[in-house]
């Protein structure tokens, strides 16, 4: 059996417990965002402890799969005139199976001017692709800056990934564009420089090619995850304890460059020890941060509610302590769709030991912002939880983020994904759009839609999503709000923008995200959403 299968399998027999671990941002964080590790339960701590020589027996064994190959590149150039740094890229080879594909640099401030192509071998035929396209301004996919996440030195600049299928060869070229843009004297607003005359391209490019591991097992549309109910209770009438070593009850955090060796990389500075015992424990905290939702640990997806069950849980969240902004009586009947089905990141089976090892939160939910990935549309829907886990790793192990940067994925059959771990009831502080993370949240379309247009399925998955998320916190989807930029392209730092509830990334930064056919969905998404909460 595969090791991500051993690891599924540990889970579903071992997590079985109610605990309410919340994790919080690992640097200093801004003031905006609102880091605190929610208290685990006796009854938990307990459970985590038990049969520990069990847990540690299986460790080896329970080891997600997937992969990340880092190659760097090397020049290419034909055109002496062009200069040594105007092409770069690697010929054709035969490399380990991959299924997405990036190129990084070291610096996250230069931007790539240029083109960057790759063409690929399919493992199952043999037969090469022509060259494809790998979008290339991807910069303002990213944490705010002056963010703990934004300042940290394990973030690289990158090319938005491209999903190309099961491929064990591979060629990539990258040429810069014939005219390079003036140095500046002053660096832009959002603090991204353009690469100089004399080195066109970014330095240490260096081609990523993901393989996701194995494909994951979500549970059918329209049903919950086994032993689920709406109500909480296991459908079995059965409780099963978790499983892991004695030192997760001694585990209170992880060192803020605690290291991690992920397929060749070695990040962060710190003592191997220290992080281990992070590693059974990050599944059990990412499944217990919806807990709130009456969702039981290790379920693989969040069961639909109808509204009157989806008002009676929004009473219940906003009389708790758990979800400190939602509290306070409610006034009068609530608008707020029902509660759409979401799979959880177990569901598209993350591999929790790669993120940090803390949930970050901004305030509130205010607006959304849609997004695409640019990865492409050759993918099946079947094949969406291994797109999102190359995303996921991409984003993590290539980029260096503390986690995938979206709060929530939809595919091209309108199912809808857990992003950034936190709890999708939560205000977690995603990486989405650059100036504009807090008080936000962002979903990602996968898929590129700029010529295609978006399928019914997918702009009513965005409405039915943002019915509920923003109906949490009182939001009209058909209203304007004021958030403060954070610093981009579009509006400097510190300015109050008015923007639509249900925005485009192209109204907070100056990008072609979400595509044009996508964007132009949005007033549907809108009008929609607030028919589901009733207004």
């Amino acid at each position: 059996m595969s090791k991500i299968g051993d690891m599924r399998g540990f889970l579903a027999s071992s997590i079985g417990v109610t605990c309410a671990a919340a994790l919080a941002l690992p640097l200093t964080p801004p003031a905006a965002a609102v880091n605190t590790p929610a208290p685990a339960s006796a009854a938990a701590t307990a459970a985590l402890t038990d049969n520990a020589a069990t847990a540690t027996a299986r460790r080896s064994t329970a080891e997600a799969s997937g992969s990340t190959q880092s190659l760097p590149l090397a020049s290419l150039a034909r055109d002496r005139s062009l200069g040594p740094a105007a092409e770069q890229g690697l010929p054709r080879r035969e490399v380990r199976h991959f299924s997405l594909v990036g190129v990084v640099w070291d610096d996250p401030a230069t931007e790539l001017h240029g083109r960057v192509q790759v063409r690929t071998r399919a493992a199952g035929t043999g037969a090469w692709s022509g060259w494809q396209d790998v979008e290339t301004h991807n910069a303002e996919h990213a944490a705010d800056p002056d963010t703990a996440e934004g300042a940290s030195d394990r973030v690289r600049g990158a090319t938005a990934p491209l999903w190309v299928g099961d491929s064990d060869g591979v060629e990539v070229r990258v040429r810069a564009d014939a005219k390079i843009p003036a140095p500046h004297a002053d660096e832009p607003a959002d603090g991204h420089r353009t690469a100089t005359a004399t080195s066109p391209l970014p330095a240490g490019m260096r081609l990523e090619l993901v393989d996701p591991g194995e494909e994951a097992t979500p549970a059918a549309p329209g049903t919950a995850a086994p032993g689920a109910s709406v109500g909480g209770a296991s459908a079995s009438g059965t409780s099963v304890r978790a499983t892991a070593p004695d030192a997760l009850a001694r585990h209170t955090s992880v060192p803020v460059n605690g290291p991690q060796v992920l397929a060749g990389y070695t990040t962060g500075r710190g003592n191997n020890s220290a992080a281990e015992p992070a590693k059974a424990l990050t599944a059990v905290q990412a499944s217990a941060a919806n807990a709130e939702l009456s969702v039981p640990l290790g379920a693989t997806a969040i069961p639909a509610l109808d509204r009157k069950a989806t008002e009676r849980e929004l009473f219940a969240l906003r009389t708790g302590e758990s979800t400190k902004s939602l509290r306070g009586k409610p006034r009068g009947k609530p608008y707020i769709g029902p509660r759409p089905r979401i799979v959880t990141r177990r569901g598209w089976g993350a591999n929790e030991k790669l993120r940090e090892q803390w949930f970050g939160y901004t305030s509130k939910v205010k607006a959304a912002f849609v997004h695409h990935t640019a990865t492409g549309n050759g993918y099946k829907c079947a094949q969406a939880p291994s797109v999102i886990r190359g995303i996921y790793r991409y984003h993590v192990v290539s980029m260096g983020w503390r986690d995938i940067g979206y709060n929530f994925l939809v595919d091209k059959c309108g199912n809808i994904y857990e992003g950034r771990a936190g709890g999708v009831a939560k205000p977690v502080m995603g990486a989405h759009t650059l100036g504009f993370n807090t008080n936000s949240m962002g979903i990602a379309v996968l898929g590129s839609y700029s010529s295609t247009k978006p399928s019914a399925a997918t702009v009513k998955a965005i409405a039915r999503l943002t019915a509920w998320k923003l109906g949490l916190h009182g939001v009209n989807p058909r209203a304007k709000t004021y958030l403060k930029s954070g610093g981009g392209n579009l509006y400097r730092k510190g300015k109050n923008v008015r923007l639509n509830v249900i925005s485009g990334h192209r109204d907070g930064f100056a990008t072609e995200c979400p595509g044009r056919k996508l964007y132009g969905k949005l007033g549907t998404a809108r009008t929609t959403a607030a028919r589901y909460q009733g207004r």
